[in-house]
């Protein structure tokens, strides 16, 4: 579908929308960033895995990519208080190891590989530079990071920690990070804001999620077009 008609289908759809859900959309969209992504690798426990969620949608993260290797990766919708409908969830579980394939689809797109763990030291949060686009790498719960996710990762990243617990629990990881990065980019000059054509092609997936059977709704547009 090409961009025009992309926008004519936004037009319609938003027909639907209450004045109040439009204006929020029109507001929510001018902070979301692809700029900085996040990466999970097998995390299992729903309750963490829908903290992350919650964590990036409040931070205007918008892409979210998961590694399944061994691990299905589960939202609690109690947690995750809606926001993976506002996510863009991509995963990566054709195989048994699909961590450098994730690697490898993330630095097509201009990414750098930032592997998160406490046992390697390079940068922390105050250093880390976020002047090029990032992709945030967490791991499980109790492992952290596979050996492959940390051996071919680009940078690393610790958060400092000054007591006698080993690491931080992942949510609590992400939501520190996420915050941290993400301030610190939207006070910088860094073009981190989307294109006005990654902005329609949400916002048409936000109404499109909005609607109830919007899929119905948009052939009777194409309908509606084809007759005229």
């Amino acid at each position: 579908m090409d961009q025009e008609t992309k926008k004519e289908v936004f037009t319609f759809l938003s027909t639907y929308l209450t004045d109040q859900r439009k204006q929020l959309f029109d507001q929510v969209i001018q902070y979301r960033t692809r700029h900085i992504t996040v990466v999970l690798e097998d995390i299992y426990q729903p309750h963490n895995a829908s903290a992350v969620l919650r964590s990036a949608d409040l931070t205007g993260i918008q892409d979210i990519h998961i590694i399944e290797n061994r691990n299905q990766y589960e939202v609690n919708p109690e947690v995750a208080m809606g926001s993976s409908k506002w996510l863009n969830l991509i995963k990566y579980n054709e195989s048994n190891e699909n961590t450098l394939k994730a690697y490898e689809s993330l630095r097509k797109q201009g990414y750098r590989i930032v592997a998160t763990t406490p046992h390697t030291n390079d940068k922390n949060l105050d250093e880390i530079s976020i002047d090029n686009k990032m992709a945030l790498v967490f791991g499980t719960e109790l492992k952290g990071l596979s050996e492959t996710a940390i051996q071919n990762a680009d940078e690393y990243l610790r958060i400092p920690m000054y007591g006698f617990t080993e690491s931080y629990n992942i949510s609590v990881s992400a939501a520190l990070t996420l915050y941290t990065l993400t301030e610190k980019m939207r006070k910088s000059d860094i073009p981190w804001q989307l294109s006005e054509e990654e902005k329609l092609d949400i916002l048409l997936e936000w109404t499109r999620r909005s609607i109830k059977r919007s899929d119905l709704i948009e052939k009777e547009f194409f309908l509606r077009r084809k007759n005229q």
